[in-house]
């Protein structure tokens, strides 16, 4: 029997055994749920072999705080090579594929980038037989399910297990316990298969749910005390209930800092409990076990392994650190200075006191070691690690690993030449970089077959699946212009495809002729959706004030999340929406241009935009965005970008060429020149039209239901805020760069085959960015891993 036909059996034997009904009387649900356990029990034997494989073997683990995965079902069934055989299959049994695909839940468990990132690099160490294993927090809510209400950002729960998880499998035997100075909690890990393209490896994501360890009070439910019997129930739950939970007061902050610890402690013991098994000492620990900090939030990993080495495995503090410094490698993220992790030293006194203990010894170990490499005393507490009352997780990060890296080259050249210079010039060895990729499974093979299937044909072959330099031998096509039409013939099909899912979704038309230009990210300052609006609204007014201006229709797409306690991210938000009713509902635009911000932006609309966009947005303020990666997703899939040079934009415009996109504003270096001096009253009166533009915020054009947040909105960008100057990123100076920029795209997007040749030149140079790419340089350079057999 091969694995379809085992497929169709076991389809109608869970429905029995789960539901007790036949296949035919299950709602959509339930039939999603037996397919998905009908695959589970083929990949079952298949993770067991894959795991056997790797005895005796140097391993990676990889700890974040997010992964956000996604759907499981389609991403599954391509990398097992199941997924024509299923559609087809399920036709014969009368079921609708595409209403199965989207019944799934995402599994939201990640804000954007870093989450998005971290399940990029589980499928690309699959996929090249790399043995990654995930580690993090099975959160029972994702971040939040957004809505809008009156155009502000509403939130509710995001029940992603509403239906059940068919794709984990509970490991009691595996739970550990985590200590508290308020109490015990236990971690339960939960394992999900990352498939590799071609099912020869199949890794492991762990996640812990946190639990009792006594579930029921039965002596107060007696004494009718009922919340009581539940209190140290819903205590220990509440600690992977939800992703960031809002900390804008001191029990929130307690809480991120129990959800921390609690994922870095059970992981570590989980490591360390397997590896004593086997081999009794650690004197090889460090040799089987490489872990890469994905951010500052696991940070926490380094002290509890010294702690556990030390006090409970009692080494010798040389022996311990010695062993943590060669185990731990720490990729940094920001590059801003206000996102650079900081704990209050209370808080760790009052819920871990050991931990504590650890870092200030570690503190000290620093301090003596910079003396010994004669930095003066006075320099000496620009690196401590615990500083006015404050633990700051990036220098322990640094400290505490051999390796740290950026996320994209010009990233890391302002962590060495200016953010962390200072520890640069201590541990040159320590810095490199290693800039971000994608996985072209997901985000072309998956998102766009169509793209996909012409991508084959083309280059005779699918080994661009698993080597997307192979792309580099389309650029020969640039200039065929009956393959520039089918190329563009399938962009148009994906923009009617997103048309008709945003009109399903949202209940809005929108016009798949127009220029799609879209920005779709999580909501941040830096990041300038706010930017994005003041244009659109000034081209508004430049169409109301000349009805025949002559534009080329657009519509502009946004779509992305404000962190809950960020207000004036959310602000930004509902000043979109309004512009958006504003527009949408004038008589005399005709569709010129519309604006349309989707609900609860996540990846599997992501899958549906990135294909359709005919523009990518990434116009944060140089210097400030790390990477980017979906600046990569849209070059993936033929969108020329517009923006700043900043990120990973930086390496797209070297490999496909400044002319096959649209770069403006400020630089790095011109911000350094004018930081000082910056006045942004005077773009804000000289610039046309940006005054009338930035005024809507006070003059009462938009909801007065908003009219605080935006008159605080207003300040921010012209005389500032008590704790930063105004405009902190420069919209004022880069707005009339812009909108130049936007003139350009605008004209460009009028001569057809130019604009097709922008688009294909981009596909065909965007092999450097995959995740696979990435991952072989974690691998060779920093874990030092070997492949599988």
């Amino acid at each position: 029997m091969n694995n379809i036909d085992s497929i169709r059996k076991n389809i109608r034997k869970y429905a029995l055994k789960i539901y007790g009904k036949e296949l035919e009387d299950c709602t959509i649900n339930e039939k999603y749920t037996v397919l998905s356990e009908s695959v589970m029990e083929e990949i079952l034997p298949l993770w067991i072999d894959s795991k056997n494989k790797l005895k005796d073997k140097k391993q990676a683990y990889y700890f974040s705080a997010e992964f956000l995965m996604g759907r499981a079902l389609s991403n599954n069934l391509i990398n097992l090579g199941y997924i024509d055989d299923i559609k087809i299959l399920l036709e014969e049994m009368g079921i609708n594929y595409n209403e199965v695909e989207e019944i799934e839940h995402d599994a939201a468990l990640g804000n954007g980038g870093l989450g998005r990132l971290a399940a990029c690099f589980l499928d690309s160490a699959a996929t090249l037989d790399y043995p990654l294993s995930g580690y993090g927090i099975r959160y029972e809510y994702g971040l939040f399910k957004q809505g809008f209400k009156d155009g502000f950002q509403d939130e509710k729960a995001d029940n992603w297990l509403e239906y059940g998880d068919p794709w984990s499998v509970r490991r009691d035997s595996d739970s550990v316990i985590i200590h508290f100075t308020d109490g015990d909690i236990k971690a339960v890990p939960y394992d999900s298969p990352i498939i590799g393209y071609g099912k020869n490896t199949i890794n492991t994501l762990r996640l812990w749910k946190s639990e009792p360890l006594e579930p029921f009070d039965f002596e107060e439910f007696n004494k009718q005390n009922y919340d009581l019997s539940v209190k140290e129930k819903n205590q220990a739950e509440n600690i992977s209930k939800v992703l960031y939970p809002n900390d804008s007061n001191r029990e929130g902050k307690k809480l991120r800092l129990k959800q921390q610890y609690f994922f870095v402690s059970a992981s570590i013991q989980d490591l360390i409990k397997k590896h004593k098994k086997k081999y009794g000492s650690f004197d090889n620990f460090a040799g089987l076990h490489s872990i890469q900090l994905n951010d500052t939030h696991p940070a926490v990993a380094i002290p509890e392994l010294m702690r556990i080495l030390t006090e409970v495995e009692s080494l010798d503090w040389d022996t311990a650190w010695s062993i943590t410094i060669q185990t731990f490698a720490y990729t940094n993220h920001t590059i801003l200075a206000e996102a650079l992790e900081q704990w209050d030293v209370d808080l760790y006194k009052e819920l871990l006191p050991e931990v504590y203990g650890v870092i200030e010894k570690i503190d000290h170990q620093l301090k003596k070691e910079l003396e010994q490499k004669g930095i003066p005393n006075e320099k000496i507490n620009s690196y401590a690690i615990i500083d006015h009352g404050q633990i700051k997780m990036a220098y322990l990060s640094i400290y505490g690993s051999h390796s740290t890296n950026g996320v994209a080259r010009l990233h890391t050249e302002i962590l060495k030449d200016k953010e962390l210079n200072d520890w640069y010039k201590i541990y040159p060895e320590k810095f490199n970089n290693k800039t971000n990729g994608i996985t072209q499974r997901r985000w072309l093979l998956l998102s766009n077959p169509e793209l996909s299937n012409l991508i084959t044909e083309l280059l005779g072959s699918d080994k661009w699946i698993t080597k997307l330099d192979e792309l580099e031998n389309l650029e020969k096509y640039a200039d065929d212009l009956a393959i520039l039409d089918r190329f563009m013939n399938i962009k148009q099909t994906k923009k009617i495809q997103l048309a008709e899912y945003i009109k399903e979704q949202e209940g809005i038309e929108i016009d798949p002729h127009s220029i799609f230009d879209i920005q779709i990210k999580r909501f941040h300052e830096y990041k300038r959706q706010l930017l994005n609006a003041f244009h659109i609204l000034d081209l508004y007014y430049r169409l109301k004030d000349n009805p025949d201006l002559d534009i080329v229709p657009r519509t502009f797409l946004f779509g992305g999340k404000a962190a809950p306690g960020y207000y004036r991210a959310k602000t930004v938000i509902k000043f979109i929406n309004d512009i958006a009713e504003l527009i949408n509902n004038d008589p005399d635009i005709n569709g010129k241009i519309k604006v349309v911000f989707v609900k609860n932006y996540r990846v599997s609309y992501a899958e549906k935009m990135f294909p359709a966009a005919d523009i990518s947005e990434q116009i944060s303020t140089a210097g400030k965005e790390a990477s980017g990666t979906g600046n990569m997703k849209f070059m993936l899939n033929g969108a020329p970008t517009i923006g700043t040079y900043d990120g990973a934009n930086v390496e797209i415009v070297e490999e496909a060429g400044e002319e096959n996109n649209f770069i403006f504003g400020l630089r790095v270096e011109d911000i350094e020149e004018i930081k000082d001096h910056y006045n942004p009253m005077d773009d804000y009166n000289r610039v046309p039209g940006l005054k009338k533009v930035v005024d809507t915020l006070i003059d009462g054009t938009f909801d007065p239901k908003a009219k605080d947040q935006y008159k605080e909105l207003y300040d921010s960008l012209l005389t500032g805020a008590h704790w930063h100057k105004a405009d902190v990123y420069y919209l004022m100076k880069d707005f009339d760069s812009y909108r130049e920029a936007q003139n350009q795209v605008d004209q460009a997007f009028r001569d057809k085959l130019a604009w097709a040749r922008k688009c294909w030149i981009n596909l065909s140079k965007s092999g450097k960015f995959s995740s696979d790419r990435t991952i072989e340089d974690y691998a060779k350079e920093i874990w030092h891993i070997e492949k599988n057999n």
